[in-house]
């Protein structure tokens, strides 16, 4: 494996021989975490790996986050430091595929670029701060933090993703998750049909009714749901059913104007069968990414030169729960490519996040996430604008600090008959 190189300069130099020096911690990290998936909330082993290479490094380490058992922070540099630096880990793997969205390698990365920045804070006069968040597939770790205060310390977030390309700049879309219930009354389904209520059907009328929505919205909205309970035989009529939902749009703003029109659907499966309907949210909203464009120009410049040539699609399609991070601090979250053409979610790319390719990609991005914060520390204009944000920016304690932050409950509690 290549060393990575960067401009000869004795901060990147070091920076450069703190990440060679770790190449095989790190890519035995990511190889590991991607041996023993763990998803949402239950990455308790991932949690313990990570937060004890930080302690064996001397970052004071703070297990168990905003009461997530599976979160920590880790922090190293001078406590006084004007500028901190966020790495956000991420370590949640899929149900049944594993790391197939790579987060292995965001942790394994994320931990490498704090590892080297933390070799030159006391130079650099910032602290530096890894932040362990759980359960970004489902459960917005990253949200529960922020709203714990977790966040408040840290002047920028940056971390990286693994995909098909390299990737700068891009946007994301919001995203909310309701949890549908159906309540009717069971029968028989041949002797006494007309006595049952049935809760499957109210689903057939929600998922018609969103069938037609769709065709009145704007582009790059998405509607997309599953049926999780249905009845349990065909010949009683169904008491309760269930249904998972996702919908995401454009920016959170518009997310919060297309709810309105998804719950009426689901009210309509409730009128039109006599079923009782309870909606929950089992994971807070997602907002849109927002990417700091200073941030994303070192980072592209980092990356091009170490060989890669990172492009500036419009958007990603998916969500993350770092867009809700970006929408109070200056963020970024690029892709480093692996050079599959497995798209993220399938096995066969589970399969392309470990190897050689992955390994290359892990310290690629280590090397490239601390160079860019190491060029925002040293730039005297851009640092300056930082800080004076972090400075005025509003503290969790203010519930209102920021509509990406705020608690966002469902609000269906009441029941149709």
């Amino acid at each position: 494996m290549g060393e990575p190189t960067l401009p000869d300069t004795s901060l990147h130099t070091a920076l450069r021989a703190q990440v060679a020096a770790r190449a095989e911690q790190l890519t035995s990290l990511a190889r590991d975490l991607h041996a023993h998936p763990e998803t949402a909330f239950e990455e308790h082993r991932s949690a313990a790996v990570l937060a004890e290479l930080f302690q064996n490094a001397d970052f004071r380490v703070e297990r168990g986050t905003a009461g997530l058992p599976t979160a920590f922070t880790a922090t190293a540099g001078p406590d006084d430091a004007d500028l901190t630096i966020g790495f956000c880990l991420e370590y949640d793997a899929l149900p049944g595929l594993g790391h197939a969205c790579g987060h292995n390698i965001i942790a394994a990365a994320g931990a490498g670029a704090a590892l080297a920045l933390a070799a030159v804070a006391d130079d650099l006069g910032l602290r530096v701060k890894a932040l362990g968040t759980p359960a970004e597939e489902s459960g917005g770790g990253k949200i529960h933090m922020l709203r714990a205060g977790a966040f408040d310390d840290v002047s920028c977030a940056l971390m990286t993703h693994p995909g098909t390309d390299d990737e700068v700049g891009t946007t994301s879309l919001a995203s909310r998750h309701v949890g549908v219930t159906y309540t009717g009354r069971a029968a028989h389904a041949a002797v006494a049909p007309h006595e049952g209520v049935n809760a499957a059907d109210a689903c057939v009328v929600a998922q018609t009714a969103i069938g037609l929505l769709r065709q009145h919205l704007p582009d790059g909205t998405r509607l997309h749901g599953i049926v999780t309970e249905g009845g349990a035989r065909s010949n009683i009529v169904p008491e309760r059913a269930r249904m998972s939902w996702q919908f995401r749009s454009g920016t959170h703003a518009e997310l919060e104007e297309l709810w309105p029109r998804v719950r009426a659907c689901f009210a309509a499966g409730a009128l039109a069968t006599g079923c009782e309907l309870t909606l929950t949210e089992p994971t807070p909203a997602y907002a849109d990414l927002r990417q700091d464009t200073w941030l994303s120009e070192r980072y592209a410049h980092h990356a091009r030169l170490l060989g890669r040539t990172p492009r500036r699609p419009a958007s990603v399609g998916a969500s993350t729960d770092m867009g809700n991070i970006s929408h109070v601090m200056p963020s970024i979250h690029p892709t480093i490519g692996l050079g599959s053409t497995a798209l993220p979610h399938t096995s066969g790319f589970a399969a392309a996040t470990t190897g050689p390719a992955a390994d290359r990609a892990v310290l690629d991005a280590a090397l490239t996430l601390a160079g860019t914060a190491a060029d925002l520390a040293q730039n005297p204009e851009r640092r300056a604008e930082v800080v004076q944000a972090h400075r005025q920016r509003p503290t969790s304690a203010d519930a209102d600090a920021s509509p990406a932050g705020r608690p966002d409950p469902v609000d269906a509690a009441g029941t149709w008959a």
